[in-house]
């Protein structure tokens, strides 16, 4: 099985929206040609990762059906996997996922954290491919309407911890977990703000973290002009690339952006000063390549595992044998969306 590792800098995700519609760029790489093109560009710009998708994500997207989403990205995968690139695929549904993986996909990074589509975990366990579960609260056209916190930090950890055990529930090594705080995901902009000031925190949590600033709305507004006109989502790089080199000073694992080469640029400069990201401090670290091959972790018999005897479950024991998806905690907001298929 696949597992993160932590190189001497974070790793740049370059991002492919083979869409019509995506809030930065959607249209430019629609065409799966153009696409495949993009996707080896950002690889020469400084990508260890393509994450390549079909369905905007978007505030207020509407979603595709499942056979357009596999169509857009599955031939588009098929040529950079055989291009030796390494690509993410995503996606919030089983279906295409699983398309994915069968052409070479190495990474699913799910939005949804896996409350969209309840087969995911399935599909994710049995490939024992790494699961990118950003923190989630509902589809795209009414997420925003559940951007309300006590703390929003603590409120994040807490809700991520509660998909991570959903996961290693359904049988997932909890090894190949990466955690995503969804900024811009349920979140205005004072939230995004307040996760990107206390990133640490999520850090010291204990998984590899991926951070996804790239464009978003919030630094468009930042970054707006004497009018208040926001700034185009194409003059936000230099405000990505300095989030990235934050964000990597705080130890996260990878950033994702549309600009591969500012991003690396600076995380390029940062270690040329002598940064070390908070690498030295991460087990497991590799200098050349983000994923590694690592032994499963052996089940051993449900009835051997210790039960749960009074309060909340103890953090699931992943030498256990799953116990099903059924039994997964319920998310605090509300039961999961099913994918539309």
């Amino acid at each position: 099985m696949l597992v993160p590792a932590y190189g001497p800098m974070p790793w740049v995700i370059g991002v492919v929206n083979v869409t019509p519609d995506s809030f930065s760029d959607g249209g430019k790489w629609l065409d799966t040609d153009a696409a495949i093109a993009h996707g080896l560009q950002l690889v020469a710009d400084g990508a260890a990762i393509v994450d390549v998708g079909g369905e905007s994500t978007r505030p207020g997207a509407h979603r595709v059906d499942a056979v357009t989403e596999r169509a857009r990205v599955v031939p588009v995968i098929a040529a950079l996997t055989a291009a030796g690139v390494t690509c993410s695929v995503d996606t919030t549904r089983a279906a295409v996922a699983e398309a994915a993986i069968d052409v070479g996909v190495a990474i699913v990074n799910d939005v949804s954290g896996g409350m969209a589509d309840p087969d995911m975990a399935r599909v994710v366990a049995a490939a024992r491919v790494p699961w990118i579960l950003m923190h989630w609260r509902g589809p795209s056209d009414v997420m925003q309407n559940l951007a309300h916190y006590g703390d929003v930090v603590a409120d994040v950890i807490r809700e991520l911890r509660i998909r991570v055990d959903a996961a290693v529930a359904a049988g997932v090594d909890e090894r190949s977990l990466i955690l995503d705080p969804g900024l811009g995901f349920a979140k205005e902009a004072e939230h995004n703000w307040e996760v990107l000031r206390r990133l640490d925190e999520l850090v010291k949590a204990g998984w590899p973290i991926l951070i996804g600033a790239s464009r978003k709305r919030f630094l468009g507004a930042l970054l707006a002009g004497r009018d208040g006109t926001p700034r185009p989502p194409d003059g936000r790089e230099v405000a990505t690339a300095a989030i990235s080199l934050l964000a990597a000073q705080q130890g996260v694992w990878a950033a994702r952006v549309h600009d591969a080469r500012s991003t690396a640029d600076a995380l390029a400069v940062a270690s040329a000063m002598g940064s070390a990201f908070g690498a030295a401090e991460r087990p497991g670290t590799s200098p050349a390549v983000p994923l590694v091959g690592v032994a499963p972790t052996p089940l051993v018999p449900a009835a051997e595992c210790a039960p749960v005897t009074s309060g909340r479950p103890p953090a699931p024991d992943t030498r256990c044998a799953p116990s099903g998806v059924a039994e997964q905690p319920p998310h605090p907001v509300g039961a999961p969306q099913r994918a539309v298929v």
